[in-house]
């Protein structure tokens, strides 16, 4: 079975989100392992 790729990508506004949440220290856990995979989705800039 061939593996599918993962086109979903998050938007700007979310992965800005993201970023503030991972860059509070107070942040939890599970919101950081969140925002990390949200990030994951971007494009990559060129």
């Amino acid at each position: 079975m061939a593996k599918k790729s993962n086109r979903e990508v998050t938007s700007k506004k979310a992965a800005s989100a993201a970023a503030k949440v991972l860059s509070n220290p107070k942040s939890s856990k599970d919101a950081k392992s969140a925002a990390g995979s949200a990030l994951t989705q971007r494009p990559n800039k060129k």
